[in-house]
């Protein structure tokens, strides 16, 4: 890419090499509203556009101003020929004073990255995350506008959907012993009899028993009592209406 490459002649040589010939690289159709694309790559959950400017000044990576001297200095010719003329840096050095740049002083974009991420991470063991998944409700930006086969797309994609189907088949709810035959001990007052003690796993056993529910849709762990979808709303139904 370098020397003497812009921004411009990166596209162009993008084009050239990958245009017609990799069916994940395509020329982007500009939509009013969205920022300038320069070419688009076909990704497993859709086609991303991207936009060029600034790419090759961000990725820069000169050599080591130390390591291109012992490059200068070799005793091989063809290494010390191929690095006579080297202009990796964009301000020249200033040979007046004698002095090069400190190696020390210098970053590239790798160590830079690495730097950053160690900082990132730094941060988050020091905090408590929540993460928050984002869904783009439109394309173009526009308030109040919800592309519904766009936001299903992203949601296939970030397994969103794929989860709501496991938990669907296997028993995504659940509450503690105690905790239901606290609040739906009144569907059936008789299965638990008063003054009787009976530990919270055997009065939700005899109090689901004696309902008129589908009793494989529940099953019994070592703390809580495990529901399939829907059946806990319908005992918030049935429960509704004993108390009107």
């Amino acid at each position: 890419m370098f020397p003497k490459a812009t921004d411009m002649t990166f596209k162009a040589k993008l084009y050239d090499n990958h245009l017609g010939k990799s069916n994940n690289f395509q020329k982007p159709r500009n939509v009013k509203g969205k920022q300038e694309a320069h070419f688009s790559l076909v990704h497993y959950a859709g086609t991303v556009d991207y936009n060029i400017l600034g790419w090759l000044q961000k990725n820069k990576d000169p050599l080591n101003e130390t390591v291109v001297g012992l490059y200068q200095k070799s005793s091989l010719k063809l290494l010390s020929n191929l690095f006579a003329n080297y202009a990796g840096a964009d301000a020249p050095v200033d040979k007046g004073k004698g002095k090069a740049k400190k190696g020390s002083s210098f970053q590239t974009v790798s160590a830079l990255h690495r730097e950053n991420l160690n900082k990132l991470m730094t941060n988050l063991r020091s905090t408590h995350p929540h993460f928050v998944r984002c869904i783009i409700p439109n394309e173009t930006k526009s308030p109040g506008v919800i592309d519904n086969p766009l936001v299903m797309h992203q949601l296939r994609c970030n397994g969103v959907l794929e989860g709501i189907r496991i938990c669907r088949k296997g028993f995504p709810n659940r509450i503690l012993y105690g905790d239901f035959r606290q609040r739906y001990r009144i569907l059936n007052p008789a299965a638990i009899p008063e003054g009787q003690f009976i530990d919270s796993r055997k009065g939700a056993e005899k109090l689901l028993g004696s309902l008129d529910i589908d009793h494989n849709q529940y099953k019994f762990g070592h703390t809580k009592v495990f529901f399939k979808a829907g059946l806990l709303g319908l005992l918030e139904e049935m429960r509704d209406e004993r108390l009107s």
